[in-house]
């Protein structure tokens, strides 16, 4: 199998591409870190293909594919990982932030997803995994930006899968929990992501398992773990009494942001 994976210098992309190439796939590792994405291709020298990609750049998706085809012959996967995240309040988000959040997490995905299906609906084969969230499901105050744009995420994939079925593409929405990333790290100090700590958070290794399992299953819809999703989805059927609930979930949240800084 050739696959395509964005945000692979490190986190979830990285233990993702690592797990494919180790086991016979062939990837194309993107990020725009290109300097992390050598140093692991210098683990897999024949295997995985760095190749640096700003997702927000149509052409540059467009030319990372050319390279997978032309190192590889044809592209069975494109997975769309990378993604963006800046806790803040929404009185006091910048600009700088609204944009990238919606650039990176939204129109990267799309861009990627566009891309790929244009090449897979021509064979009539093919299989595009999104990464979204499980706040793709509920809000999260104090990460506004970031749930928006994951459900963003959520909408478009969700169409897109329904569109691209019937052409013989899979599509496929990948929603985690908290996972334990640089992007988790990153939000330890903050009160405003104190929700993000109000569960157990998952290993990189969990949701690489997922996504793997994913390629198999073809499932179009996965949560990890599935009981925090259907958690989620409640509280987005009545959002009046989840916004009740936040108070709970913050409390829960900043003991687990104190333990985590232990």
């Amino acid at each position: 199998m050739n696959a395509v994976i964005t945000g692979a210098a490190s986190g979830i992309g990285a233990a993702v591409a690592e797990a494919l190439v180790a086991r016979g796939d062939r990837v194309l590792a993107c990020d725009i870190n290109a300097d992390a994405l050598h140093a692991l291709a210098d683990r897999w020298p024949d295997e995985l293909l760095p190749h640096r990609l700003d997702v927000r750049d149509s052409a540059g998706w467009e030319a990372a594919l050319d390279a997978a085809e032309q190192r590889f012959g044809r592209v069975d996967v494109v997975m769309n990982i990378a993604g963006f995240l800046e806790p803040d309040f929404v009185v006091a988000a910048s600009d700088d932030a609204i944009d990238r959040h919606f650039d990176i997490n939204v129109k990267g995905v799309v861009l990627g997803t566009r891309a790929a299906a244009r090449r897979m609906v021509a064979r009539r084969a093919g299989h595009i995994i999104n990464v979204g969230s499980l706040a793709s499901l509920a809000p999260v105050p104090g990460l506004s930006l970031y749930a928006a744009s994951k459900f963003a995420v959520r909408g478009f994939t969700l169409s897109a899968a329904a569109e691209l079925a019937p052409q013989g593409v899979g599509v496929t929405l990948v929603l985690p929990d908290a996972v334990e990333t640089p992007m988790l790290e990153l939000q330890v100090g903050r009160d405003e992501a104190a929700m993000t700590f109000s569960g157990r958070t998952l290993t990189v290794a969990q949701v690489r398992d997922e996504i793997l399992r994913a390629l198999t299953t073809r499932q179009v819809e996965v949560t990890i773990p599935p009981s925090r999703g259907r958690l989620a989805k409640v509280a987005t059927l009545w959002p009046a009494a989840g916004i009740r609930l936040m108070p709970l979930f913050r409390a829960l949240g900043r003991r687990g942001q104190r333990k985590a800084r232990l």
